[in-house]
């Protein structure tokens, strides 16, 4: 009884966590040349809009439900899957710090832009200097 209600609590967590209303502009309207700094602020107004409820704002997840972003070794390692999974959603188990997560991500609606903005805050937050510039060409490629 008390596993299906975890269970319960846990299906509900998930499901809940990419409702958020999308809230961010989209960034081709923006006349400024697509530089890193300026993606980077983009970016986290993006992540918090759309990420932070299931990654905090610290990056640091909720262990065994929601992975960690702040010095992740699964996003220095897998940068093409990561970028994919802010685009299009991910599902099944990957292991991140060690610790195995196997939760669902639902695509969030965002647009090759804004991917590209969100990837750029989380390359370069919490610990993270991942030397990797993601533009909307990169995006749209995948």
């Amino acid at each position: 009884m008390i596993k299906t209600l975890i269970r319960i609590g846990l299906f509900l967590i998930l499901t809940s966590c990419n409702f958020n209303e999308k809230k961010t502009t989209d960034t081709a309207k923006h006349q400024e040349p697509y530089q890193l700094g300026l993606s980077i602020k983009r970016g986290k107004i993006v992540y918090g809009d759309m990420c932070i409820t299931c990654h905090m704002a610290n990056g640091e997840g909720v262990p065994r439900a929601f992975p960690p972003l702040s010095d992740s070794d699964y996003l220095r390692e897998n940068q093409t899957e990561s970028i994919k999974a802010v685009k299009r959603g991910m599902s099944g188990e990957i292991v991140v710090n060690g610790l195995a997560y196997n939760s669902v991500m639902s695509p969030l609606g965002l647009s090759d832009d804004e991917v590209a903005d969100v990837m750029n805050y989380i390359n370069n937050s919490w610990n993270n200097t991942i030397d990797n510039f993601v533009t909307p060409e990169k995006v749209s490629k995948l």
